[in-house]
C-alpha cells in the first residue's frame, strides 16, 4: 500500500507542475459560435436592413478627405449632403477586408489571430472614478491607475488584450492625455495595447514613439502592437469628423483600427434591438468603406458596441440582459459577414464586485462568448455602466473569463472521452469510483480549470481556513502585484529617450525604475 500510495502521491505531483501552453485545458482564441439568438432567415432580414440603411440612409458630417475618397470608391453624394454607399461597394470592402488579422503583442506569446468565430476577451472603457472595494468608496481616476491596471492584467492568463480602462483626470492637457495613456499602456504590459486620441495631431506624435519602442517606423509596421478605438460615428449616421481626421492617420501609419460604433438602444439607436444591430452594422461597415478606400485590406476590427437604455429613466444599463443579447447578435453577424469584429460586454451596472456585478459580467460575456465574438471588450473590472473600474475586479473577472472560455470550448467526444474502459473497469471490478483511476488524473488538468480565488472548499474547510472570502483575497493579490511587479519589457534606454522627447506624466519611480 506504501508504494501505491507513493506512485500515487508522484503521479499527483508531475500533474500538478505547469502545464505547456498546448496542454491546458482552454486556449485563447477558442472556436464560438455555439449560441446563435438569430434565426437564419432573421439573420437574411437584418443583412438586408444593413444594406438599406447604407444605401437609401447614408452618413451625415462626412469630412472633405472622407467624401473624396469615399466616391472614388463608388460610394454616392447626394443633394441632402449624405454619403451614400451602394451594396457594392460595401461588399467591395467587405471582399477586400484582411480576415486572418494579426493583433501583435510586444511580445509575440500575446499575438491575437483574429478570425472566424475565434474568441479573445479584453478590458476595456473610459472611467472616470476608480471604486475602492475596500472602504467602498469612489476617486478621480489616474495616470497611476491606468498603469497599475494594466501590469495587473499582465498577470491575467484570461485577458488577452489591454484596451485603455479609465481617463487620466490628472493631466488636463488633451495632448499629454493622450500621449500618456498609450505611454502607460505599452509600459504596463506586453500585450497588445488599445488606446485612443482624441486629435490627428496627437496621434502623429505617439506613432512617433511607438516607432522608438518598436526599433524603427519598418519595425513598428511589421509588427504593430497597439490598435486605435476610434468613435468615427455618432449614431445615428452621422460621422464624427475629428474622429474620421484620426482614422485616416492611423490607416496611413499602419495601424490596426477598433471601428466603433456606440449607440445606445432606445436613445440613438432604435428602441427595438433588431434595428439596433442593424444600425450598429451599417454605421460599422460605413466606417470600413472608408478604411478600404484609404488602403484596401487595411487591418481593422468591426467594433460594433450597441448599449441599452433602461428605458424607465434613459440611463445606461450594460449589466442588463439586452447588453448580452445585443453582443451576442451582433457575433453572428459578425460571423455572417466573415470579419474580424469586438463588441462590448462584461461591465456592471453595479457599483461594486458583488453578486450583482459578478451575475451581469459573468452572464453577458458567456453569451457572447458563445456566440462567437471575436473579441469581448470592456469584460473586467467596470462598473456603474463604465463610470468607474476596479483595479481588483480585474483579477476575480480573470477567473470568470476562464469559465466563460471552458463553456466556448465544449466537450470534446472520441474514444478516450466517451470512456467506455474506464467505466467497464470500475463497474466490473468492483471499484465503485473514478477518484484513483489513471484518466481521473491524467485529465485533472487538461480537462478542468481551477479558479484563483473563487471558493471551493467544504463548510467545514471554510471554517477551518478563516472564513477567506474571494474580494479579500483580490484585494491583498492586488496589493502584492502593485508592490512586486514592474515589467520590463520595455529598455531603460528607450525609456529614457522616450522621456526626453515627450511630456511622460509619471516618473521613473513610479513605474519602478
Amino acid at each position: 500500500m506504501a508504494r501505491r500510495g507513493g506512485g500515487r502521491r508522484s503521479k499527483l505531483a508531475v500533474r500538478s507542475a505547469p502545464l505547456e501552453d498546448n496542454q491546458k485545458p482552454i486556449q485563447a482564441g477558442e472556436m464560438g459560435g455555439q449560441f446563435k439568438p438569430f434565426t437564419e432567415n432573421d439573420v437574411t432580414d437584418v443583412i438586408q436592413n444593413i444594406y438599406r440603411i447604407l444605401e437609401e440612409i447614408g452618413f451625415s458630417q462626412a469630412t472633405p478627405h472622407c467624401i473624396e475618397t469615399c466616391l472614388a470608391y463608388g460610394a454616392k453624394l447626394g443633394d441632402d449632403g449624405r454619403l451614400r454607399m451602394p451594396k457594392e461597394i460595401v461588399d467591395r470592402a467587405i471582399n477586400e477586408s484582411e480576415r486572418n488579422l494579426i493583433l501583435f503583442g510586444q511580445d509575440p506569446k500575446h499575438d491575437l489571430h483574429v478570425n472566424g468565430s475565434r474568441v479573445y476577451f479584453a478590458t476595456g472603457g473610459a472611467a472616470v472614478m476608480i471604486a475602492n472595494p475596500e472602504d467602498k468608496s469612489y476617486r478621480d481616476s489616474t495616470a497611476q491607475d491606468l498603469y497599475n491596471m494594466a501590469r495587473i492584467v499582465d498577470t491575467c492568463e484570461n485577458i488577452h488584450l489591454f484596451q485603455r480602462t479609465c481617463v487620466l483626470r490628472d493631466i488636463e492637457d488633451n495632448y499629454a492625455m493622450d500621449l500618456n495613456t498609450t505611454y502607460n499602456s505599452v509600459m504596463g504590459t506586453s500585450k497588445h495595447v488599445g488606446a485612443s486620441w482624441t486629435d490627428k495631431d496627437h496621434l502623429e506624435k505617439t506613432l512617433k514613439m511607438l516607432h522608438m519602442i518598436a526599433g524603427s517606423e519598418e519595425q513598428w509596421r511589421e509588427r504593430p502592437f497597439v490598435s486605435q478605438s476610434n468613435c468615427f460615428v455618432v449614431p445615428p449616421m452621422k460621422f464624427a469628423e475629428e474622429s474620421l481626421e484620426c482614422l485616416r492617420i492611423a490607416v496611413e501609419g499602419g495601424m490596426p483600427v477598433l471601428l466603433l460604433s456606440a449607440g445606445q438602444a432606445g436613445a440613438t439607436a432604435p428602441p427595438c434591438l433588431a434595428g439596433t444591430v442593424s444600425q450598429a452594422w451599417a454605421e460599422c461597415l460605413g466606417g470600413l468603406v472608408y478604411v478600404n478606400a484609404i488602403k484596401p485590406g487595411a487591418p481593422a476590427i468591426l467594433g460594433t458596441w450597441p448599449f441599452v437604455s433602461d428605458l424607465r429613466t434613459g440611463a445606461m444599463s450594460g449589466g442588463s440582459p439586452e447588453q448580452g443579447i445585443l453582443s451576442a447578435a451582433c457575433a453572428q453577424i459578425g460571423i455572417y459577414f466573415d470579419l474580424p469584429m469586438g463588441t462590448g460586454a462584461g461591465m456592471s451596472d453595479s457599483k461594486l464586485p458583488d453578486f450583482q456585478g459578478g451575475a451581469e459580467h459573468a452572464s453577458n460575456v458567456a453569451v457572447s462568448a458563445l456566440a462567437g465574438a471575436n473579441i469581448i471588450y470592456e469584460s473586467a473590472g467596470m462598473y456603474a455602466s463604465l463610470l468607474s473600474a476596479c483595479p481588483e475586479s480585474i483579477l476575480l473577472d480573470n477567473d470568470s473569463l476562464g469559465a466563460c472560455m471552458r463553456m466556448v470550448k465544449g466537450l470534446p467526444v472520441n474514444e478516450k472521452t466517451l470512456g467506455f474502459d474506464v467505466i467497464k473497469d470500475v463497474c466490473l471490478n468492483s471499484k465503485g469510483h473514478y477518484l484513483g483511476s489513471d484518466q481521473t488524473l491524467d485529465v485533472m488538468q487538461s480537462e478542468y480549470i481551477y479558479p484563483d480565488f473563487y471558493n471551493r472548499l467544504s463548510p467545514g474547510e471554510w471554517l477551518d481556513a478563516g472564513k477567506p472570502e474571494a474580494l479579500k483575497l483580490a484585494v491583498n493579490k492586488t496589493k502584492e502585484i502593485l508592490s512586486n511587479y514592474f515589467p520590463k519589457h520595455i529598455s531603460d534606454e528607450i525609456d529614457d529617450e522616450i522621456r526626453k522627447t515627450f511630456p511622460i506624466h509619471l516618473k521613473k519611480s513610479d513605474i519602478g525604475r
